[in-house]
């Protein structure tokens, strides 16, 4: 499944109309121990760029956004438990929470793989 992500360092990866959210490889190690997460109620609607989850880490609190809108349809229930997932690994079990797509045209405002690797390298 292809992988795409925003200039905030959160990734998206689309299955049928449900989108998968987390943060990357390089925010997590920006981060350092992630502590404590807090995730969103299945339920709740989020638009594009809204505030979604808070991720806490040893150094810093930080915002987690929807790179897509859409309506929470499940938070990834390990996380509470065992909030370090997040830095073993962000981009698989350490997933944040899936949404039911609001409108798959969102897609077009974000970067690939490729484009957010050479976003980060200019930073």
């Amino acid at each position: 499944m292809t992988l795409f992500f925003t200039r905030d360092h959160e990734w998206v990866r689309v299955d049928g109309e449900i989108a998968t959210v987390g943060i990357t490889d390089y925010a997590q190690g920006q981060l350092g121990d992630v502590v404590f997460v807090e995730l969103p109620e299945a339920g709740r609607k989020v638009g594009a760029g809204g505030e979604a989850a808070v991720v806490e880490s040893v150094k810093a609190a930080s915002e987690v956004y929807a790179p897509v809108g859409g309506e929470v349809t499940a938070s990834n229930p390990d996380l509470t438990a065992d909030p370090a997932k997040v830095n073993a690994d962000p981009e698989g079990a350490g997933w944040f929470f899936k949404l039911k797509l609001a409108d798959k045209a969102e897609f077009a405002k974000l970067m690939t793989a490729g484009q957010y690797a050479e976003f980060v390298k200019g930073l």
